[in-house]
């Protein structure tokens, strides 16, 4: 959307609202772009590592070969 400098002084609040819902304004003077208003990127949420630490178990066979009529139906073949 673009909208004049005098337009975009008293429509302020719309436009900050619009921009909030992640649309794009382009603030204008004598018909030339001189200002473009963009949400403000969200930063990333920085991860904690090892907050899982102690509550996921992994069986010692989970890498074991499959039982022949498991590995049958996942191949398409029971």
């Amino acid at each position: 959307m673009e909208i004049n400098i005098y337009a975009a002084k008293t429509q302020l609040s719309q436009l900050v609202r619009r921009v909030a819902d992640g649309e794009e304004v382009v603030i204008t003077r004598n018909g030339q772009p001189v200002a473009r208003l963009v949400p403000v990127a969200q930063r990333a949420v920085t991860r904690k590592l090892g907050t899982l630490a102690g509550t996921i178990r992994i069986g010692e066979d989970f890498d074991a070969p499959l039982p022949a009529e498991l590995l049958d139906a996942f191949e398409g073949k029971a």
